[in-house]
């Protein structure tokens, strides 16, 4: 691959611009918001001047209700090698390109499953698909030459390939990216009319859950909407455990000791289920899950206190696996933890003791 013409310049076109120009790729650059092109060029993804002549890819980086037609004018202008988009939601867009005819064996769709909870070219990253799962959607009818640009996509922005067909993706995806966006929206709403004494009380857990409820409501609506029938199949999943859970905690208000004891296996059952799914996620770059072990270290909120505390990690040559940060409530300092190997995490406490920090048991 030596040329590619990026249409969108959000967080995922720019993060993909980015990563194809770090390995030599020269990548052109296009957006309806001629800033926003401006602005991935400033950040080092490519060249806002059109390509001088055919290109090797063209990657469609907008919104579900507008990939279709984005994608439309390059390939019957004949810009590309090979055409593909990164859509959330698969099934739609191609049927969209079906409709009018267009010739569909030099496009595949394609979904990094990377994001953030900020959208826009500035909250880019060269690295952001690194290890991360891609999904490519070929069809019997996709050129092979176009699959391999695909591949060649993904390889150069150090993802992962994934090959899966169209509906499976939808359905998948509504499991593991859409219901999530959703569940985390409606408990942060929860938040939205709390007593201000309890929004005080904020700790990790809630932050974990919430993380993603501040993301893009429009972009999301508009993902939504192309993949509403999975979601709302997932979302009547979780309903039912819902209303379960609901009469289970009823019950434990009772004064009858067989319904408490009905109400306390309602609980631990939910419980002991999330459990299971939990421990099916694969762990770090797709591998099987790996159990850490924390060390928690109090910081202050001065700055420079977290490089410090990884420079003084980095020389003892352990690997930190997972970092997270608890700011304690109404005072000027916080909780790290690093999640390490087991067998590191005797020598990690004894360095940081040994170079003054305070860990917490």
């Amino acid at each position: 691959m030596r040329t590619a013409l990026v249409i969108g310049t959000g967080l995922i076109g720019t993060s993909a611009a980015l990563a194809l120009a770090g390995r030599g790729v020269t990548v052109h650059l296009t957006d309806h918001a001629p800033d926003r092109a401006r602005t991935a060029v400033a950040l080092g993804a490519g060249s806002d001047e059109p390509p001088p002549g055919r290109v090797d890819p063209a990657l469609v980086a907008v919104p579900p209700a507008h990939t279709a037609p984005v994608l439309a004018a390059p390939m019957r202008a004949g810009a590309a090698r090979g055409y593909a988009d990164v859509a959330g939601v698969k099934r739609g867009p191609r049927q969209e390109l079906v409709d009018p005819g267009l010739d569909l064996r030099s496009y595949i769709g394609t979904h990094p499953m990377a994001g953030k909870e900020s959208s826009g070219p500035l909250a880019a990253s060269a690295g952001l698909f690194k290890g991360r799962p891609w999904v490519l959607t070929p069809t019997p009818d996709t050129d092979t030459e176009v699959l391999n640009l695909g591949l060649e996509l993904v390889a150069l922005c150090r993802a992962v390939p994934v090959v899966m067909d169209a509906a499976e993706h939808d359905r998948a995806v509504a499991l593991v990216s859409h219901t999530p966006q959703l569940v985390s929206s409606m408990v942060a709403a929860r938040l939205e009319a709390a007593d201000e004494t309890a929004v005080r009380l904020c700790g990790q857990g809630i932050r974990d859950v919430t993380r993603i409820a501040a993301s893009d409501p429009r972009m999301w609506t508009e993902i939504l909407s192309a993949n509403p029938g999975p979601v709302a199949d997932v979302l009547a999943g979780v309903a039912a455990d819902l209303e379960e859970t609901i009469t289970s905690l009823r019950a434990l208000q009772s004064a009858d000791e067989a319904k408490q004891r009905d109400g306390a296996a309602g609980i631990e059952d939910v419980l002991r289920r999330g459990n299971a799914g939990r421990g099916r996620m694969p762990g770090k770059h797709g591998e099987a899950p790996a159990s850490y072990e924390t060390v928690a270290v109090l910081i202050s909120d001065r700055p420079g206190e977290l490089a410090r505390i990884l420079a003084d990690t980095g020389r003892a040559g352990i690997n930190i696996e997972d970092v997270r940060i608890d700011h304690a409530t109404g005072r000027q300092a916080g909780l790290i933890q690093l999640m390490v190997a087991p067998a590191a995490a005797p020598a990690l406490s004894a360095l940081l003791r040994e170079r003054g920090w305070s860990l917490h048991r």
